[in-house]
């Protein structure tokens, strides 16, 4: 029975942070019309990781919400590396210079090994972002991705 231990998932945040992030999604999306997801993953090889983040957004369908107003929070652990993506909609709301700064803040949190409060904090941030330019309508909102953690190897 303990081979089956081999093809566990990977496990990148305690019970605790993963209920953090999830509920961080869940507060950002409470007050917005846009779509905030994350995914983990162990490694990001041969590839950009703003590459392999259009690949998940892509595969995730992000691509496709009414207003285009998604954004992806992508990590790959133990490679270190990171990229936030976000759809057409949104951008043309913030631009580059909120983009930059959310990278920054990311990286300062990455380099004192925090880094379920970097995804936390980015998330409120785009959170907030959203609900300034995509507020929430409860008449019309519909909630198109689901708020979990998306987990690769």
């Amino acid at each position: 029975m303990a081979l089956f231990s081999f093809f566990r998932k990977p496990v990148f945040f305690t019970p605790e942070e993963q209920q953090r992030i999830t509920d961080a999604i869940k507060e950002a999306e409470r007050r917005t019309s846009g779509e905030v997801r994350v995914f983990v993953e162990s490694r990001c090889r041969y590839v950009d990781p703003l590459d392999r983040a259009t690949e998940i957004f892509l595969g995730l369908k992000m691509d496709q919400t009414d207003d285009h107003n998604a954004v992806l929070v992508y990590l790959a652990v133990k490679d270190h590396q990171f990229a936030i993506l976000a759809d057409g909609g949104i951008h043309r709301k913030v631009g580059d210079v909120f983009w930059n700064n959310e990278v920054t803040a990311m990286r300062r949190h990455f380099k004192e090994n925090h880094v379920a409060d970097a995804v936390v904090q980015v998330v409120t941030d785009v959170g907030d972002a959203l609900h300034t330019h995509f507020p929430y309508d409860r008449d019309n909102d519909k909630n198109e991705l689901p708020d979990d953690i998306v987990f690769g190897r």
